[in-house]
Order: C-alpha cells, then structure tokens, then sequence
C-alpha cells in the first residue's frame, strides 16, 4: 500500500535542513547559530564549536565563545577565520570574541541571492520526492496493487503536500530577505 506520510516526513525533513542553513547565514545580529555550521579540528575529529565552548551573546552585535581548552583557542580562531562568515575573531585568554560587522548594500544583495538559491535547492529536493512518490504510485498500479482512481487521488494528496512545502519554503525565505533588508 502507499504510504503518503513518509514522503511528507522527507519533505519536513528538507525543509528542517533549509531552516538551519538559514538559521546560520549572517544576518546584522549577532546569533549563536551563526557558528553551527563552523567544525574545529580537535582531538583527531571535527567538533562544533558549541562542543568545545560556551557560546553567548552579550550584544546584538557580539557573539563570545568561552573556550573550555585554553589549547583549543587557537584552533577556533583558525577555524572561524576559515569559515566563509566573514568575521575577525579576537582572542581575550580563552575568551574568542565575535565583533558582528554591520552589514553594507553589497552584501545585503549577496546575501538575498545565497537565500533564494537555497530556497530553491530545497525546492528541488521537495519536487524529487513529489517525483519518487509518483514513481511508487505507477508502480503499484502496474503491479495491480491499486487502481487508477486510488493512483489519481494519491497523486492529487502527494501534490497538495508538495504545494504546502514549497509555500513553506517560499515563505521562510521572504521572511529572511525582509530581515536582512531591515536596517
């Protein structure tokens, strides 16, 4: 029989993706999110920052990183120089500090165009999984598991999803654009 929650769980499981991929993007504030796609080589393995210190935000526009490892503060530095954030970490003992850059025009722009392309790599995964659904339900009316007007509810039930996730998504980005053309 076909199962039409589960292709409705991967598509939530996309969008959950999409949010934390936004959720790290620079924004003018500071937020502890920022950092959760940045990995520091410690111990033989990449750790997240959160993993290695505790992480906290005084002012809008500072994110501090209290390092538990006076040894690993410099793997930190290093690893958010790396990182493709933009920021200049400066190093107070095991205190690495955050100074979050207002952000200008160009790169407001830059930004709004990052967003729509993630926005629509979601949207791409989302219509993939509309596709293996409709997929699953031809074969099962091969098979003579169904029959035509079970396939065509189905498909209409799997579309009705779909359109509900890409509105979703539509609308998590136009709420992130509106955030980061507000000055």
């Amino acid at each position: 029989m076909f199962d039409e929650k589960s292709h409705s769980l991967k598509m939530d499981k996309s969008i959950e993706a999409f949010s934390k991929e936004l959720s790290s993007l620079r924004t003018g504030r500071a937020n502890a999110a920022m950092l959760d796609l940045v990995k520091v080589d410690v111990y033989g393995q990449q750790m997240p920052i959160n993993q290695i210190g505790s992480i906290t935000t005084p002012e809008p526009r500072m994110i501090n990183i209290q390092v538990w490892d006076q040894n690993n503060v410099s793997l930190v530095d290093a690893a958010i120089k790396k990182s493709e954030l933009g920021l200049n970490p400066q190093i107070d003992g095991q205190l690495v500090r955050l100074p979050i850059p207002e952000l200008n025009e160009e790169r407001r722009t830059e930004l709004k165009k990052m967003i729509k392309s993630m926005g629509e790599k979601c949207k791409v995964s989302i219509r993939n999984i509309r596709r293996d659904a409709n997929d699953e339900l031809k074969k099962l009316l091969k098979s003579k598991e169904i029959g035509e007007d079970e396939e065509k509810t189905f498909e209409k039930s799997v579309q009705n999803i779909t359109d509900k996730h890409i509105q979703l998504v539509d609308d998590k980005v136009s709420v992130k654009e509106k955030e980061i053309m507000t000055i």
